[in-house]
């Protein structure tokens, strides 16, 4: 460990993370005095590469995306945590800064925003468009994980003031446009089961309306318009997904009707072949 770690506990979940965990690793281990892996069951050289690299591994099977990051909270040494995902390298400049943050003891505030820079597959970083904020830096004293399977953002206590973090946290989200395809269609499945139940016609206009809305969502508001054609590709795979979750709670909503409707005439069939109830009165001598 470098003479210079910060007091942190950096922690990362993984799953068959081989990828990209040697440069997320690489990025942290000289910076924070200790890093967790939560590994759900890699099948792949993801606990090996972490092993070799220092990390402390905590084997643990899926509890979902909020859950599992408090299994990691649970387990720090440190009040002070940096959460990233396999796939998320620390700048060498925002090492610097966070750096600096515990130079003269702790932080002055609880939370940290971090500015979260997609890296594609081909072509520089995005560092001027598509960039996303996420509270990724934080005191666990004051805030923790949502104890949720779908959900693993944290919602800000009131009255707490955020410091905000210009370098990057570089984002290495996806291999090809495959990966996006696969990765969106399994979010769209937990947070179609997860996700506060919408009405019925709610959710049948978002079948038929919001796709182009959530289209123009990624092309114009993220700025995916400035990647040329493959922001145009990558706006639309996006936009599907977000649409796949309405389709996949359109079609839960229904599933869950016709359960109910099938009971429902189980229970007539049921009550119209039981044997009537006898009249104690009938049969006795008057």
């Amino acid at each position: 460990m470098d003479e210079r770690a910060i007091p942190v506990s950096c922690y990362i979940r993984t799953l068959n993370e081989e990828r990209k965990i040697g440069a997320v690793l690489a990025s942290v281990r000289n910076l924070v005095e200790e890093v967790i892996v939560v590994d759900s069951g890699s099948t792949d050289a993801t606990v090996a590469i972490a092993e070799a690299m220092g990390a402390r591994i905590i084997r643990q099977p899926w509890l979902g995306n909020g859950r599992q990051k408090r299994v990691a909270e649970d387990h720090s040494r440190n009040d002070f945590l940096l959460d990233l995902d396999a796939d998320e390298v620390v700048s060498p400049e925002l090492a610097e800064e966070i750096r600096a943050l515990f130079a003269d003891g702790p932080p002055p505030r609880p939370i940290y925003e971090l500015r979260l820079v997609t890296v594609p597959p081909v072509g520089e970083p995005w560092h001027d468009f598509g960039v996303r904020r996420r509270h990724k830096l934080y005191d666990r004293r004051v805030v923790r994980q949502p104890d949720h399977k779908a959900w693993d953002q944290f919602k800000l206590p009131a009255g707490v003031k955020v410091g905000r973090l210009s370098g990057a946290l570089l984002h290495y989200a996806f291999g090809d446009l495959a990966h996006v395809v696969a990765k969106l269609n399994r979010a769209s499945t937990v947070r179609a089961a997860e996700t506060r139940r919408r009405s019925r016609a709610e959710v049948g206009l978002r079948v038929l309306f919001a796709l182009p809305v959530y289209f123009l969502k990624h092309y114009l508001q993220r700025g995916l318009f400035r990647a040329g054609i493959y922001g145009v590709s990558l706006a639309a795979i996006s936009a599907f997904g977000r649409w796949l979750r309405d389709a996949k709670m359109y079609e839960q909503i229904l599933a869950t009707e016709a359960r109910a409707a099938a009971k429902g005439l189980q229970a007539v069939e049921q009550g119209a072949v039981a044997p009537l109830p006898r009249d104690a009165s009938l049969g006795q001598k008057r």
